[in-house]
């Protein structure tokens, strides 16, 4: 289990600060008393979570591209970071079709940079690296995904993550194996959702502008299955990894799946639908277009490693992280004070953990 009083005056870094599990991931660290300082561009959307809840205010947040070695370097210097967690990247599945190059250079490129900081410095004990569930060699053919299962993403997205983990693993092997060197995980979430998405292309934040909007919701594939989970799952997750590698290397330093239990995993539809009920007012969804660029029908990830060495299980299943969202969409869309909703959330997810 987290032990969030670990955190308490430790310095930590964390890159892509401004986007949406950055900003989630940040409100933990506070609430747990870390001296918190971001590095990230300006935030992706208009608006942002991050804008939405004023964390510039209570952090250090330096405006900065993960591709910039030396402003990164002169960062880690300068702040001499213990535990960092890296959540830079772009992000979007459809957008790396478009920016093929810049997704290549920020996901692969951008570990690379984080990585050198890192065998550089003095400071650093404990290092999360933040992929993604798409990073597996995905034939469509419903298996769940195990973390020795080979990695090799199809688009250009999920590709480079796949090649952040192979970076990774190779500074590991070449740098960090010796006690006294940094421990070093990967985290392979399934899709997250939870208040306070704005990206494009992504099912949940789809539905609040159609909420917004008073339209109905708009799905290109209501059939693609994914493993979805509330924000709050893998940031607890992410944090306990740190915590525990941090005095065990040797134990926990090691690449992870983190998502929700088998019978959670929904398809796009189902979860769409899930969302009308729960935030009400009329709001419904439909089919509209098909095809598109390359998205893998189908997608389950095995926890088991998880569970067994950290004793991990899913806290808020995935109806209750469904009406988690659309409360925080109602407050957001009513003009209320999305900050508190924030550590309103946030208190009752830590309570229901028995954090």
């Amino acid at each position: 289990m987290l032990d969030l009083s670990f955190y308490k005056g430790k310095k930590v870094l964390v890159t892509g600060h401004t986007g949406f599990k950055g900003s989630w991931l940040c409100h933990l660290l506070l609430l747990a008393g870390a001296d918190v300082t971001g590095y990230a561009l300006n935030p992706p959307t208009t608006p942002s979570l991050f804008g939405l809840t004023g964390l510039e205010k209570r952090m250090d947040s330096i405006q900065g591209d993960i591709r910039d070695f030396e402003k990164l370097e002169m960062l880690f210097t300068a702040y001499e970071p213990e535990i960092v967690f890296h959540l830079a990247a772009q992000p979007i599945v459809r957008t790396s079709y478009w920016l093929p190059r810049m997704t290549f250079e920020t996901n692969v490129m951008g570990t690379v940079n984080i990585l050198e900081c890192i065998r550089n410095s003095k400071s650093v004990r404990s290092f999360v690296n933040v992929t993604t569930d798409k990073v597996y060699l995905n034939q469509d053919d419903d298996k769940a995904f195990t973390e020795d299962m080979p990695l090799d993403g199809y688009d250009p997205y999920s590709n480079s993550k796949s090649c952040s983990e192979l970076v990774t693993h190779s500074y590991v092997k070449s740098y960090f194996l010796s006690p006294d060197t940094p421990a070093v995980s990967t985290a392979r979430a399934g899709n997250v959702i939870g208040g306070g998405d704005f990206a494009r292309d992504r099912l949940i934040p789809d539905c609040v502008r159609a909420a917004e909007e008073g339209k109905a919701v708009v799905l290109r594939n209501p059939n693609s299955t994914r493993p979805f989970q509330h924000v709050l799952e893998p940031l607890t997750i992410y944090m306990e990894i740190a915590e525990k590698q941090y005095s065990d290397k040797e134990k926990y330093a090691d690449s992870y799946n983190v998502g929700p239990d088998l019978e959670d995993v929904k398809s796009a539809g189902e979860l769409a639908e899930m969302f009308c009920q729960a935030y009400g007012n009329g709001l419904s969804w439909r089919v509209e277009g098909k095809g598109g660029p390359h998205e893998a029908a189908f997608l389950r990830l095995d926890c088991s490693r998880l569970k067994q060495r950290f004793g991990w299980k899913s806290v808020w299943r995935i109806d209750k992280a469904v009406e988690k969202t659309a409360e925080w969409t109602r407050v957001y869309l009513s003009g209320g004070d999305v900050a508190k909703e924030v550590e309103d959330e946030i208190a009752d997810y830590l309570k229901d953990a028995g954090i």
